[in-house]
This record gives structure tokens, sequence and C-alpha cells, in this order.
């Protein structure tokens, strides 16, 4: 089962444990983000990711360029650990992290989570790479894909258990746009996938056909 299968399978599950009401606010919310612009700003395969250091999910901090110089790199920008569909993602990219290092490149997830919060991701889904944590979404505003939960969905997301200002440190309610990027040794960008639709993830399988094409 590809992941957009099992993403689209629960959806179809989520769909008839959540009230029409919150459904109308949350299509909103998509439809409002995805006019937005936002996916204009990002970068694009051709584009030079950004360098940075950031913590992982031990407090141990990760230069990427210093990571860069022993293979490209496939870089995941995931919500957080309380998004299901991040979680599948995740679990996805465990799948096929043998095939990722046996084409010579590393994967590395980053969310806006406190280290703690990103240990605790790593341990449940038992994930053998590198999980970062952006606080403050610094990075990812270089990448042009930040964006401000709308306060119409906050309370909903409350109601849900999701405590955004405890889980990421901040107040902001900012939150990534979710995506993938494929970055070669050089710092070039050779693929990407960003979509506003949180429910769209790029598929490992077209993760490792870059990789492949390198």
């Amino acid at each position: 089962m590809s992941l957009q299968d099992q993403i689209e399978k629960l959806k179809q599950d989520m769909s008839g444990q959540t009230p029409p009401d919150v459904q109308q606010t949350m299509q909103q919310a998509a439809e409002k983000l995805e006019h937005s612009g936002i996916l204009d700003h990002s970068l694009k395969a051709g584009d030079t990711a950004p360098n940075f250091t950031l913590p992982d999910a031990h407090g141990d901090h990760v230069n990427f360029v210093d990571t860069l110089e022993h293979g490209p790199v496939v870089l995941s920008f995931y919500r957080g650990g309380w998004c299901p569909y991040c979680n599948l993602e995740l679990q996805a990219l465990q799948q096929v992290l043998p095939q990722i290092k046996e084409l010579g490149a590393q994967l590395m997830a980053v969310s806006p989570e406190l280290p703690d919060q990103a240990l605790s991701t790593v341990e449940k889904h038992a994930l053998a790479f590198t999980v970062l944590s952006d606080r403050g979404n610094r990075v990812v505003r270089d990448f042009g894909i930040v964006f401000t939960l709308p306060e119409a969905l906050r309370p909903i997301y409350a109601k849900f258990g999701i405590d955004l200002p405890a889980r990421n440190g901040d107040d902001s309610f900012e939150l990534p746009v979710p995506a993938t990027y494929v970055i070669g040794r050089n710092g070039i960008i050779m693929g990407g996938f960003v979509n506003t639709d949180y429910m769209q993830r790029m598929e490992p399988e077209r993760i490792l056909d870059i990789l492949r094409n390198d």
C-alpha cells in the first residue's frame, strides 16, 4: 500500500469521527492557506538549501552542511508528533531508510517541537534516522514554508488535546507546511514536494527515484 493510500484510509476513518462544523472550519482554513501564496515563496528544485544547525532528539547539535559532506540529504519537514498524517509519513520513510542509505544518502526530519517531544516521536515509531528540533521555525522560515495556525482552529486543536505552545516551546502557533526536499552534496535541491494540503505527501519511491538519478 502506498503512503497516499494509507493517508486516504486514515482520512476516511477520521472524517467519520469529526463533527461537520469542525470539518467546515478546517476546510475553510485549508482553502485560505492554499490561496495565501505561500507556495510561491517556498524553495524549489534548483534552489540552494540554506545552512542550519539544530539540536536532535538527544540534544546534540547537527550542522546541515557538515552532513552534506557525507552525501545527499533527504530533508522532511513535519508538523509534529501529534499529527497522524505526519506519523504515517515518518513510518513510511523509516521503511525505505535502508534503500536511502544504499544510495549514499541520509535522512533527516525536522519539526518545530522541542527535543523531548521529538524524542518521544523517535521512540514511539522506532525511527533510526535523525529527528531535529526547529524551535521557532527558523529553518522552516528560511525554506519559505512557515504559516500561522488560524485562531479559529486553535480551540479545535485544544479539544483534540494538541497543545502547540507546550509542544513547541512558544506561543506563536506557527507550523511548517509539510514538505520533503532531496538535496545534493553541493547544497542544491534536486527535487522537492510542498503542498498546503497536509494530507498530501511525497511518496518514498519518488525520493528513491530522485536519488537514483543523481
